[in-house]
């Protein structure tokens, strides 16, 4: 699972089947200390998340296992929220 801060809502008119009614979100991936890593990418939203949030995703075939249709197109989906991080790192 990976961090990651929503940033921004993505609107599709058109979408592949099984996909309708899905959120898609931007998302910023971050590292254990909450900083920006990587570039920006589209998510679908399990867990109703907002701007701003800090939640868990996940990428791959797996993403497609929270989603209504499974085995749908997509690249990641996000989890959860993250109420709290801690990390042993100096």
């Amino acid at each position: 699972m990976n961090l990651g801060r929503v940033t921004g809502r993505v609107v599709a008119t058109r979408r592949t089947q099984g996909l309708e009614g899905v959120k898609l979100l931007w998302l910023q991936p971050l590292d254990e200390r909450l900083q920006p890593k990587g570039a920006q990418l589209v998510a679908c939203d399990s867990v109703h998340a907002g701007i701003g949030d800090v939640v868990f995703w996940i990428g791959g075939r797996e993403a497609t296992y929270p989603l209504p249709v499974q085995f749908v197109p997509v690249d990641a989906t996000i989890l959860g929220h993250v109420e709290q991080v801690s990390t042993a790192l100096p």
